[in-house]
């Protein structure tokens, strides 16, 4: 694997931790910081942003949200998780749903730093369509905007929820070796499907696939763990069904994984 920490790490990591410019030669407007969170842990969220950036890849403008956890600055340096979210959501929600407060919160309890950064996919599937490619977009552009903010886009791993899940999964499929690590909550999959047909591409990346017991994606999720080449870092499935009110539950556990697998240093 190309980077150091062994998927033992990674499975005590988790357990232990319940106005414009120019980005990467596009230009940006900032929209706004994000609004204060009303949802999430009872802690403060660090700095958050929210812009509208032009992407080559999607041939328009899309909303482009990052998040530091609180104590560490603009978050220079620090690695990125890369967020896809599902029909439920856009960038422009994250500030409301509290993924700012809980990466803060993460940390604070002992999960290595880093930075959340996502941008506006398709509503229903990350799939490239004719000319426009998400799949591109977080592949080259986003990691590119990481950059020029500072972050380690050297590190990278990629979460995502409902088809934002199966869209990471996707992910990193379509770019073996690329990701530390995938964490796929409720990831809307069928067996024979794209996600299952390229299942032995994630050989040597630790997935993590959570899923509540009442969600209709339930026994395909399990189904994948089955089809996949090496078993889980991580395969959860408690009580909840297919909504933020399962999947706020679950963040903390997905966070310390995430941190945990983005914080070796590449091998040599």
């Amino acid at each position: 694997m190309a980077h150091l920490l062994t998927r033992r790490a990674l499975l005590t990591a988790g357990a232990g931790v319940a106005g414009a410019g120019v980005i990467g030669g596009l230009t940006a407007r900032q929209l706004s910081r994000a609004e204060p969170d009303p949802s999430g842990p009872d802690v403060p969220a660090g700095d958050a942003r929210l812009i509208r950036i032009a992407s080559n890849a999607r041939g328009r403008e899309v909303d482009f949200w990052t998040a530091v956890p609180e104590g560490y600055g603009d978050g220079r340096g620090l690695p990125v998780c890369l967020v896809l979210h599902g029909a439920s959501a856009t960038p422009r929600d994250f500030g409301r749903l509290g993924l700012a407060r809980f990466l803060t919160d993460a940390v604070r309890r002992g999960a290595p730093p880093f930075v959340l950064a996502g941008a506006t996919g398709p509503r229903n599937s990350w799939h490239p369509s004719g000319t426009d490619d998400p799949q591109r977009m977080v592949r080259e552009e986003v990691p590119t905007w990481c950059a020029r903010r500072g972050f380690d886009s050297s590190r990278l791993a990629v979460w995502g929820w409902s088809t934002g899940g199966s869209g990471a999964l996707l992910l990193a499929e379509a770019y073996p070796g690329w990701l530390r690590a995938v964490a796929a909550f409720s990831p809307a999959v069928r067996p024979g499907d794209a996600v299952f047909a390229g299942a032995g591409k994630l050989r040597g990346t630790p997935v993590g696939l959570w899923c509540g017991r009442q969600d209709n994606f339930l026994k395909d999720v399990r189904a994948l763990t089955r089809a996949l080449p090496e078993r889980p870092v991580r395969a959860e499935w408690t009580d909840g069904r297919h909504n933020f009110g399962y999947w706020n539950t679950v963040i903390p556990d997905a966070f310390a994984l995430l941190g945990g697998a983005l914080t070796p240093p590449r091998a040599g």
